[in-house]
Parts: C-alpha cells; sequence; structure tokens
C-alpha cells in the first residue's frame, strides 16, 4: 500500500494566522493601558482575577504570598507539568506526589490520605487531558487540615464565563501554545481571598514586562508552525527531517516548549507584555464554541471506539489531547504514522512527579505506568471523516475489550 500524501499533526494549534499577524501588528502599536482590566472582563465580568504572564508565574506568585515555611509539604497530582514541581521547591517546599486513578484521572482518595500530614500546607490537583476532577473529597480532606486547595486548570479551559470550582482557593488558566484558544502565552488566575489576591496582584505589578521582542520572535515561530502543520505539508516536513536524521518528536516538543527549565524562574518572572494581552482578549471575544463543541464530539465517538482510551470514568471530558493505552506504543505510533497520523508518546510537558526517597509508599506507580504505556493520537474536529480511518488503524493494533 502506498504511504499517504497527508499526515495529520499529532496536535492541531488552537490558533490561526490572522491571529498571529494581529498579535504582530499589536507589537509595534499596542499600548498596556486598561488592557488587563479587559482581559479578565471579557472572561468573567473582572472579578477575583488577575492576568499573568503564565501558569507558573501565577503558583510562584502565590508561593511568594503565602511564605509557607521551608520544609512545610506541597501535596501534588503526581501527573502534572514538572515545573510546578520545581517551583515549590525553589521555595523551599517539600512536594509529595499522589498517584492518579487512571480510569478518573483524580488523585486517588487513599493515597492522599497518606501524603496529607501536620506540615501539608497545599493540595494542587491538576485536570487532566481536558477532564475535570470531583473536587468534593479532595476539599474535604484538604479542610481537615487547614490545608489550601489549589486546582490547576491548564487542560481544561472550556471558553470564556467559566471560572475555577468554587472549593477551590485559587484556580490556574493557561492560554501557552498548545493549549485551548492560545495566546502564545498568558494566564488567569482566580483567587476566591481578597487579601491574598492583592497579594499577589501587587507582586506582578512589580515583575519587570515581558519583551515584546522576543514575543514577537515566538509569533514568527508559530506562523511558520501553522503553515508546516498543514497534513500535505507535515507529511514533507516528516520526510525532510527524516533524511536529516532528525528526529520528529524532538523538533516539534522543542518548538512548542514554553520556558526551558534551567532558567524557569527568570524566565516567568515577568509581566505579560501588551501584545500578549491584546491577542489574550481576542482569543476570549472570539471563542470558538462551535469547534469546542465539535472537538468534544469527536472524542466522544473516539473513546465510544477504542477502550483504551484514558480516563473512560473522568468528568466533563473535552478533549484537549487523546491518549491511549498500548502494551507497545512504539509499533502503534509506527503504524498510525504509516496510515497518516502522527501519533506520540508525549504531546505535551507534562510528566511523572517522584516521591521523596524517605517517601517510597508515594511512589506514583499507577501514574507511571499510564505514561509509559500512553499513545497521543490526533483526535480533532479537522479529521471530518478521517477519525474514522483513525480509529480503525488504532484499534487494529491494541487488544480487543472483554
Amino acid at each position: 500500500m502506498p504511504r499517504p500524501s497527508r499526515l495529520y499533526p499529532r496536535h492541531r494549534l488552537d490558533l490561526s494566522l490572522s491571529d498571529v499577524l494581529f498579535a504582530l501588528g499589536a507589537c509595534a502599536s499596542a499600548r498596556r493601558g486598561d488592557r488587563e482590566e479587559r482581559v479578565l472582563a471579557v472572561w468573567r465580568g473582572g472579578v477575583d482575577g488577575l492576568v499573568c504572564l503564565s501558569a507558573r508565574t501565577g503558583f510562584d506568585l502565590l508561593l511568594e504570598s503565602v511564605a509557607f515555611e521551608p520544609g512545610d509539604e506541597i501535596v501534588i497530582s503526581a501527573i502534572t507539568h514538572p515545573d510546578m514541581a520545581r517551583i515549590a521547591e525553589a521555595h523551599g517546599l517539600r512536594v509529595l506526589p499522589v498517584d492518579i486513578d487512571s480510569e478518573t484521572l483524580a488523585p486517588r482518595l487513599d493515597a492522599l490520605r497518606r501524603a496529607v500530614g501536620a506540615r501539608t500546607r497545599m493540595i494542587l490537583v491538576a485536570h487532566l487531558f481536558g477532564s475535570r476532577v470531583d473536587l468534593r473529597p479532595i476539599a474535604t480532606i484538604a479542610r481537615q487540615h487547614g490545608a489550601m486547595l489549589v486546582e490547576d486548570c491548564a487542560q481544561s479551559f472550556r471558553g470564556p464565563g467559566e471560572g475555577g470550582d468554587r472549593l477551590a482557593d485559587v484556580s490556574l488558566f493557561s492560554f501557552g501554545s498548545i493549549k485551548t484558544a492560545t495566546a502564545l502565552g498568558g494566564a488567569l488566575i482566580q483567587v476566591n481571598d481578597e487579601t491574598l489576591r492583592e497579594r499577589m496582584r501587587v507582586l506582578n505589578d512589580n515583575l519587570p514586562l515581558q519583551p515584546r521582542a522576543g514575543y514577537a520572535k515566538r509569533l514568527a515561530r508559530f506562523a511558520v508552525l501553522l503553515n508546516l502543520g498543514r497534513p500535505r505539508v507535515y507529511r514533507l516536513f516528516a520526510g525532510v527531517l527524516a533524511q536529516a536524521g532528525h528526529d520528529l518528536d524532538s523538533v516539534v516538543t522543542g518548538a512548542v516548549r514554553g520556558f526551558a527549565s534551567g532558567e524557569l524562574l527568570a524566565a516567568i518572572r515577568h509581566r505579560p507584555s501588551a501584545p500578549l494581552l491584546a491577542l489574550l482578549e481576542r482569543r476570549l471575544r472570539r471563542f470558538d464554541s462551535e469547534r469546542f463543541r465539535r472537538r468534544v464530539e469527536f472524542g466522544n465517538r473516539a473513546a465510544a471506539a477504542l477502550p483504551a482510551a484514558v480516563g473512560s470514568k473522568a468528568c466533563d471530558r473535552s478533549y484537549w489531547v487523546f491518549p491511549i493505552v498500548s502494551d507497545d506504543p512504539a509499533a502503534l505510533i509506527l503504524v498510525l504514522r504509516e496510515a497518516g497520523f502522527d501519533a506520540s508518546t508525549k504531546t505535551s510537558a507534562i510528566d511523572v512527579v517522584a516521591a521523596p526517597a524517605d517517601r517510597p509508599d508515594l511512589d506514583p506507580v499507577r501514574g507511571r505506568r499510564l505514561l509509559e504505556g500512553a499513545v497521543f493520537l490526533p483526535v480533532y474536529p479537522e479529521l471530518g471523516a478521517t477519525l474514522e480511518l483513525l480509529i480503525a488503524t488504532a484499534s487494529s493494533r491494541l487488544p480487543t475489550a472483554a
């Protein structure tokens, strides 16, 4: 069988070339003025929030504002962006991971109860892969121990008007490069306590501004990526990389990376520039509710047909990404790429947080097993009728459900 002329990228950037051109123009002309207030107004009416450069910036501001004691503990979802653990450790805190349930994608309550102790000051829950965690039992445990409850909603944004769970003290929303309604940066932070919110706002206002030149360079890079993301062009691009001896995964992952870990704190400790705020406001005002609805529809169809889909019992799935579990990820990826689908073992920077050496009981065995077997499929509306071929190809390499 001849190789298809198209290769569907592993992830469809939720961004248009007109968005990029708008932001490039804003790099030359936009002024800050009241842009932060306008972003907050279009998000949720302007209440109980602030705008940051990234969700990691917001988390850093939060930890600086609460000023926990060195050695205090943060309990964290075992699968999350590893920078969250790095930021906590940079503040002198001890990070304890909580293994997750692969069906609900929620922290396992038995593991959470083992992790929480006398020095627990915060529980940080990551909503994974476009799903939402039921925070009610976690909030009960947090309140029993006097711990702050923070939710990381970076992977589960559903559109303007939606805020965080009121059971959470703080909610973090991200608009990084591969997120829903991306502005190639920016974050919205909901802080329910007014005193804490004002403390974080003052710290945020005193950060240096994000350099416009750096943001413009990022916009230019993503203009190129948008063109490379066309299935026919992407097939040619993958072929050129293979001929040159370059790994497609490494090139694509590096191209969309937000911050280098070696310079993490210096990079995140900035305020968003005026052009970033302008693009973020535009993305919120023009949020494509119809595409979001179709993304959920496509995800539901694929999940119903693929029993190996991760999070079969998760709440409110919106399929930001679509992982399945395979006993041979490399073989499955090879078959899918031959059929015209760029599957991957990684489509974002999430990873497993290791347990401290003195807490082997918190080793996130289930989370590690999930990510070791995960293959992320390109499930999004732009596949159209090709979704059925993707499902059939993936099914051919997966065990039959009992």
